[in-house]
């Protein structure tokens, strides 16, 4: 932290590398981790946070775009990159040049542009995962047009198939877990029949946090999770199917912590309002803490009203809407409260007597009506990341 920053978040380095490392406790022999870095490390720091995976043991990096790769390559980090969003074919001179990306693919034309990029630059083979529909309906594409898919890779020069994959639907938002199966199914036996006609890919992967964390015989070759190696889990009821299944659960340990500079703090009388719209009036005189934080910082304007932040360890309701640039928080019943003093958004904070309050994502999440992906990736990139 600078000491001009008036709003920071503090990462937590160890707590990203013991997550890393019990999700490479799960891999059995033959088996590599992906740490998925995409969306700046889901709001954690796209390059140091990569850095921490790989001393941790993790043997690729996922990101959503040829610019994060770009971003990891001009770091000087040298890891297999897996890009699993979409990739306009004018920037494959770009891609080729990276060296050692791999690119989903889910079109032909995709495929043979890849190709011609990749002879004309004279690199190595890049290699290409094809993406399997298997109810998801976003990327992919079906069994039939996935063998023709698989041939064309196998023909063309260029390219490699390395990989196949796929992505569940509902694995995470329920305890029923019968369409995620049905798509595991259509997973293996699109695989077998991929096999049989002699076009399978060496490395199948089809495990995010959930289903890594729940069903050891969808871990394949390569597991990718996201969002439990920041240590947040993906949801309630993966924690819940893990205790009635009998997995034991990894101890997941939160790495983000975001604070903020107290900007000033007002007596605010009884009957006034706070904020625009009048959304909140004061029922009694009020000290009222201003900080320099609001939507365009990535703290959700649907928290007004509803949210708080902690104040030398005691909570502090957020009062009035949030703005794009400040919020307003009550610190009445907090009389060490002061201009310059820290306010904790989230994370833990310690109060005076020693005890520890904290404010976690999943709490941020139900106040905002959201989930706990969001809270995180949606706290802007120009915040300073200090790895501590």
């Amino acid at each position: 932290m600078s000491q001009v920053d008036t709003s920071w978040v503090e990462i937590d380095r160890e707590a990203l590398a013991a997550n890393a490392r019990a999700f490479l406790g799960l891999c059995g022999a033959g088996t590599r981790l992906l740490a998925v870095v995409k969306a700046n490390a889901y709001g954690h720091g796209l390059v140091e946070s990569a850095k921490v995976f790989l001393q941790a043991g993790a043997s690729w990096l996922g990101v959503n775009s040829l610019l994060e790769a770009r971003t990891l390559r001009e770091a000087g980090l040298r890891a297999p990159i897996y890009i699993m969003g979409h990739v306009l074919p004018e920037t494959f001179p770009e891609l080729v040049t990276l060296g050692d990306c791999r690119l989903v693919v889910y079109r032909r034309d995709v495929l043979e542009a890849l190709s011609r990029e990749a002879v004309k630059a004279g690199r190595p083979p890049v290699p290409v995962h094809l993406k399997l529909e298997t109810g998801n309906n976003r990327q992919g594409v079906g069994p039939e047009e996935a063998l023709g898919l698989a041939a064309a890779a196998k023909a063309l020069p260029g390219v490699v198939l390395e990989g196949i994959s796929s992505h569940y639907a509902d694995i995470e938002d329920t305890t029923d877990h019968s369409f995620a199966r049905q798509q595991l199914a259509a997973f293996i036996e699109t695989d077998r029949v991929m096999r049989d006609a002699e076009l399978g890919a060496p490395i199948r992967h089809f495990s995010n946090s959930a289903a890594a964390m729940l069903w050891p015989e969808t871990r394949f070759e390569l597991i990718r999770p996201g969002i439990s190696l920041y240590g947040m889990w993906p949801s309630k009821e993966t924690y819940v199917s893990a205790l009635v299944h009998g997995v034991r659960p990894l101890n997941l340990r939160p790495a983000l912590t975001w604070k903020a500079r107290i900007a000033q703090v007002k007596t605010v009388p009884a009957g006034q309002f706070v904020g625009y719209g009048r959304s909140f009036r004061t029922t009694h005189d009020s000290r009222i803490a201003v900080l320099p934080v609001g939507y365009y910082e990535g703290y959700d304007r649907s928290l007004g009203n509803s949210a708080g932040v902690l104040v030398e360890g005691r909570f502090a309701p957020v009062r009035g809407r949030v703005c794009m640039n400040m919020v307003m928080v009550d610190v009445t019943d907090i009389p060490e409260a002061r201009e310059g003093g820290v306010a904790v958004l989230l994370g833990e904070s310690r109060g005076p007597d020693g005890g520890v309050q904290r404010i976690s994502a999943e709490n941020l999440a139900e106040w905002a009506g959201t989930i706990n992906y969001e809270v995180t990736t949606r706290i802007n990139e120009q915040i300073p990341r200090v790895f501590l």
